[in-house]
């Protein structure tokens, strides 16, 4: 046999191990699932637009750029869209379930993408413990307002957790159509309360375009008339916090229809279309008040009623009511978006048995990751009660809102901030490794560079405003460092393979997923190794 006959036959053997379609030892999510509808469900659900807006808005009107703070979110949306653009290319050429984790070992290293892989598994599966929180905070007031009954919040939270747990277990299907009503309910009540607000212009509402000036998002503003002062940081944080989720579409390519196609454009429509609604709800809140410092005076303090008083005052009454149940439904749908996507992760890792195997299994009937999801579950559980050990259960303002909402959505926002960074530089290196031919100067270079640097500015302003952040609790100061161990321990546990289980090390981040395709040459940079005959010796 000639040389490249043999080279051939070696690449054809290093498929075969990599893609997963092709692999009779490993258990298969449900192919073919979803369609972009689908992805778009369970991504954007992710990122919350009515909790984004209820809880992000205020902050980023009365403690970071008071008018300019829509021209935050027009920038976010910039940023983020040039994200998109290398993430989506990275996205065409590599279906995994993995994310990150799988984005980072082929462009980088194993190594960085295992120590960044565990990273995001922590992060995604703390959100919903965050999100926990949050819906068992509003979830305490309105049973207040209704019934005038008190239950403590972590019954609440764990009420959640269950109906999560009940949620992701069947199909992914189920998920879907949870999250597209959730959905859809969120964006019909905020494009009311934009609508309203800006049909009342000079009747109530005062429009000011240099609220979308971009050069604003970079400017906060003095301390004055009793009014604290705003930093344009803490502005820009906020806005970039509110798009959290939205990159978990490529974790979702193994089920939908055509991830190549799909995956891609349902990033540039959440992107798009979240900048859109983000940056004309924002523009439509402080345009809700006569006087710019009349909102910012209502953010700063009495941020629940931030939104609600325009609504009221401009629309009516109902629009607060639908507003605060919108609210619950957002929070679950969240809850469960990010629960999916912490459990994809931990099968990812469990399939490729660097984790232990029966998290890579599926169920035989719904083919969801049943055991990882139930595993993501009892980790919420976990971080809910130490929670309730820790600071309490008497005082859900303080303990689940501030305290387990806060610090954990903190802990996954950076987390994500980093991780996309890395990416960024993984994209280059990728197609300037594998496929130098399609490299283009925008797409896979500059594009890429731009959002790392912007992506680094992002980390600098969460780690700058951490205190503020925080409300001042010191176990933010413990964030960074729990990411840095978690990072360290997937690190550590890539190099301990290298050394002791070459062919588990040869899998790490590389199981791939091509569908019905029976070509031998499924993508060169997945198998690049055993092209060599490197791999092939290894295993």
């Amino acid at each position: 046999m000639s040389a490249t006959g043999a080279r051939g036959s070696q690449a054809d053997i290093g498929a075969q191990q990599f893609d997963v379609a092709k692999r009779d030892d490993v258990h298969k999510l449900h192919p073919k699932a979803v369609g972009l509808a689908g992805v778009l469900f369970l991504t954007v659900t992710g990122s919350a637009p009515i909790t984004a807006m209820l809880l992000n808005t205020p902050y980023a009107v009365g403690n970071g750029n008071g008018l300019g703070a829509p021209a935050s979110f027009l920038v976010a949306t910039i940023i983020l869209v040039v994200f998109s653009v290398g993430y989506a290319a990275m996205a065409r050429k590599v279906t995994a379930v993995g994310g990150f984790y799988a984005f980072i070992s082929h462009g980088l290293s194993r190594e960085l993408g295992m120590g960044m892989g565990f990273a995001s598994m922590i992060a995604y599966s703390a959100i919903e413990s965050s999100l926990a929180g949050a819906f068992s905070y509003f979830l305490n007031l309105k049973l207040i307002e209704l019934f005038n009954v008190n239950i403590a919040w972590p019954i609440l939270g764990l009420i959640m957790v269950l109906l999560v747990s009940l949620c992701t277990f069947f199909d992914v299907k189920v998920s879907t159509r949870v999250l597209g009503v959730a959905l859809v309910a969120e964006v019909v009540i905020l494009a009311i309360f934009d609508i309203g607000v800006f049909a009342h212009v000079g009747s109530g509402a005062n429009v000011q375009w240099s609220a979308v000036n971009p050069i604003n998002a970079f400017q906060g503003f003095s301390a004055h008339a009793k009014l604290l002062a705003g930093a344009a940081g803490i502005g820009l944080f906020f806005a970039f916090w509110s798009w959290v989720g939205f990159e978990m579409a490529p974790n979702y390519g193994e089920e939908s229809r055509d991830p190549k196609r799909i995956v891609p454009l349902s990033l540039y429509i959440s992107v798009i279309g979240l900048g859109v609604l983000y940056t004309l709800t924002s523009w439509a809140s402080v345009s809700g008040y006569l006087h710019v410092d009349d909102a910012i005076r209502q953010a700063q303090t009495n941020s629940a009623q931030y939104f609600y008083d325009p609504a009221t005052r401009l629309i009516g009454k109902w629009v607060q009511e639908v507003m605060s149940y919108l609210i619950l439904t957002g929070s679950f749908a969240c809850a469960l978006s990010f629960h999916n996507t912490a459990s994809r992760y931990f099968y990812a890792l469990g399939r490729e048995r660097v984790l232990p195997s029966p998290l890579g299994r599926t169920h035989p009937i719904y083919k969801s990751p049943y055991v990882a999801s139930i595993v993501q579950s009892v980790i919420t559980v976990i971080i809910v009660l130490l929670f309730v050990i820790i600071a309490g259960s008497d005082n859900p303002t303080q303990q689940a809102y501030y305290d387990l909402y806060g610090l954990m959505a903190l802990l996954a926002t950076l987390v994500v901030m980093v991780a996309q960074a890395v990416v960024c530089i993984a994209i280059i290196a990728y197609f300037e490794r594998y496929h130098a031919s399609e490299a283009h100067w925008w797409k896979t270079r500059l594009a890429p560079a731009a959002a790392c640097v912007a992506q680094a500015v992002v980390i600098y302003l969460l780690l700058s405003n951490l205190d503020f952040l925080s409300g001042g609790l010191g176990f933010a100061h413990w964030i960074p460092v729990i990411a840095a161990i978690a990072f360290l321990i997937g690190l550590g546990g890539a190099l301990y393979f290298k050394q002791t289980d070459p062919a588990k090390y040869e899998l790490i981040g590389r199981m791939i997923y091509t569908g019905a395709d029976t070509s031998p040459v499924i993508e060169e940079a997945v198998f690049h190794s055993y092209e060599s005959g490197e791999g092939l010796a290894k295993s």
